[in-house]
């Protein structure tokens, strides 16, 4: 089933209140229903493939950090919230035919002992580089690119 494609890693921001690295350890497998910023769907349409590492990262918490690791577990394919009428995602413009939502679906891989820090991050800032998206300043996207090299820096920060 290899494709040839090298593997690409990604983190992922999700607010625990709505879904949590427990929440995915218990499901295995979730759609990550909600994306409504472009360049986050874009990520998740044209770049994600399965199979791809995924930090599971803690938003809007009193300690944010990665949490665990998902994987890919899906190619993208239309989000159906953005098509039902009671949810916070629905967007009118969207059809069947012409859906404006991608999500893919997120595997559990595990949870970290303790979470790598938001604060342990930053600290380490040069390590991981100006590119890294999650501490340049303004960047608030929920799905962000990761570089290899940026993936072992940040597992290696995991505390044991």
């Amino acid at each position: 089933m290899s494709t040839g494609k090298r593997k690409r890693y990604w983190l992922m921001k999700s607010e625990p209140e709505d879904f949590s690295i427990d929440d995915l350890e218990r499901v295995g497998t979730e759609p990550w229903t909600g994306v409504r910023n472009y360049q986050a769907r874009n990520f998740m349409r044209d770049g994600m493939q399965v199979g791809d590492g995924v930090l599971f990262y803690h938003s809007n918490c009193d300690v944010p950090g990665i949490y665990g690791i998902a994987e890919v577990a899906s190619a993208a394919y239309p989000d159906p919230t953005q098509f039902e009428r009671k949810s916070k995602y629905f967007d009118a413009k969207a059809t069947r035919e012409e859906p404006r939502w991608m999500l893919v679906d997120v595997g559990f891989v595990r949870r970290f002992q303790a979470p790598v820090t938001l604060a342990a991050i930053r600290d380490r800032a040069d390590a991981l580089g100006e590119e890294f998206a999650l501490i340049r300043k303004g960047t608030r996207l929920s799905v962000l690119p990761v570089t290899a090299a940026q993936w072992k820096i940040l597992l290696a920060m995991e505390p044991k």
